[in-house]
């Protein structure tokens, strides 16, 4: 990770060093960012202000860390943190297709993880 003026800053500096979020999201949980988060303005954090961009379509939390190029785990404690806030949503894939009988939108789900993960 980088600041604005080029020089290399410590991941876990975007967390204030917390490693775990303050509510469990799954990797492949999509998030999507909200009304506020759109009007929210410019947030001064780049890796909040990257998410909120970049989750205007939704995206897993595996892309999320990928696209922004954070650990997964800084990932998860910020869109947590931005959730919390009301700034995106977070929906889990699994509650939505629980007792779904269309396996491919689960392979689809499954896929997009799978992608994300690679690109980590």
């Amino acid at each position: 990770m980088a600041t604005s003026d080029g020089r290399r800053v410590r991941p876990y500096l975007a967390t204030r060093g917390r490693t775990r979020p303050v509510q469990d999201i799954a990797i492949e949980a999509l998030v999507s960012t909200t009304t506020n988060g759109r009007d929210h303005g410019a947030d001064p954090e780049p890796e909040r202000e990257r998410i909120l961009r970049l989750c205007h379509s939704p995206r897993s939390v595996a892309e999320v860390a990928a696209i922004v190029s954070t650990p997964l785990g800084v990932a998860r404690v910020l869109v947590a943190d931005l959730e919390s806030e009301n700034l995106v949503r977070v929906a889990d894939p699994h509650a939505a297709y629980a007792g779904s009988s269309e396996p491919a939108r689960n392979l689809s789900v499954l896929e997009r993880v799978r992608d994300g993960l690679r690109r980590l």
